[in-house]
């Protein structure tokens, strides 16, 4: 299964999925911190990859998403972007709205 097949198959199977260095006990970066604390903050499921795991999924959801950082969301199925764009969402209330609206 190439790289591409394994992430489409965790979002596919997943509500909501965080890629990022680490998890969520020990993140390996401070945006990946950033990240699952907004998604804890929000009180939400979440499954998590570490891409420090897979060398191939790590250079792969960059492709994928054509987003060339790590975290990266994804809520159903659609990107939503990496910690800024979280963090953003969450302080102007849209995150936990699309959280629980397909929830």
């Amino acid at each position: 299964m190439s790289a591409q097949d394994k992430i489409q198959k965790t979002i596919n199977e997943n509500d909501v999925v965080l890629y990022m260095k680490g998890n969520p006990k020990f993140p390996q970066c401070g945006f990946s911190s950033l990240a699952t604390k907004i998604l804890e903050a929000c009180d939400t499921d979440f499954y998590t990859v570490d891409v420090l795991q897979d060398p191939e999924v790590r250079e792969g959801i960059k492709v994928f998403a054509n987003w060339p950082t790590i975290p990266q969301l994804y809520i159903h199925g659609e990107f939503i972007g990496g910690a800024d764009i979280m963090k953003e969402m969450y302080e102007n209330g849209e995150l936990i709205k699309l959280l629980k609206a397909n929830s």
